[in-house]
């Protein structure tokens, strides 16, 4: 429904809302430094959603949008429960895929039944696993065993959605627009802010 580099980025605001959804569910407390950088991150995802008409506030498509905005919700979720649980990290991440896989095949069961893959679909669901959320997983983890501090290693995830734009400008074809960017760089920013604000708090501790 929306372009690549919109869908990807507006994933990225998941941990402003792991900070909103952490008052309820952890019972976290949140200071003006935190809410300003949820404002700044939320007006990133304005810029994004409308292609830079936030004055018109005309979505291309606001289904599309929304979907985006709700899978950095249950993301923000999974991760809240994820630190209630204190199996091990990988076991942790086997039991999901099995879970998952088993609750998938009951519903196709139940309404249309086992589809027919074909080996493109096969190739995309490989990929996924392994470099979405199997190899890749398990190297973050590491990455974090063996780095003296947690914050050398965190602030890299930044990198990421930048590269993420150059791979869809070069594979997929996609012109990467201004607005993508700009709310980028805001949501970015929210969440740099965000940090700090944490480690102030935690140094007034």
């Amino acid at each position: 429904m929306l372009l690549a580099q919109e869908a990807g980025t507006l994933n990225y605001i998941w941990p402003v809302v792991l900070v909103l959804l952490s008052i309820p569910l952890l019972k976290q407390k949140i200071g003006w430094l935190s809410i300003l950088a949820v404002f700044i991150s939320f007006f990133g995802t304005i810029i994004i959603g409308t292609q830079g008409q936030i004055f018109d506030l005309k979505f291309d498509n606001l289904l599309g949008v929304s979907l985006a905005l709700c899978s950095a919700v249950f993301w923000a979720l999974y991760w809240i429960y994820n630190v209630k649980d204190k199996k091990d990290e990988i076991v942790k991440l086997f039991l999901n895929f099995c879970f998952g896989l088993f609750y998938v095949s009951v519903y196709l069961l139940i309404t249309k039944g086992l589809p027919k893959i074909s080996l493109e679909g096969l190739f995309g669901s490989v990929y996924v696993g392994l470099f979405e959320m199997g190899i890749t997983y398990i190297l973050w983890l590491k990455g974090l065993q063996l780095s003296e501090t947690t914050a050398r290693v965190s602030n890299l995830v930044f990198i990421s959605p930048f590269i993420s734009l150059i791979i869809i400008n070069f594979a997929v074809g996609e012109k990467i627009l201004f607005s993508t960017i700009a709310g980028l760089v805001l949501i970015v920013s929210g969440i740099l802010l965000q940090q700090y604000a944490g480690r102030i708090r935690i140094s007034k501790n």
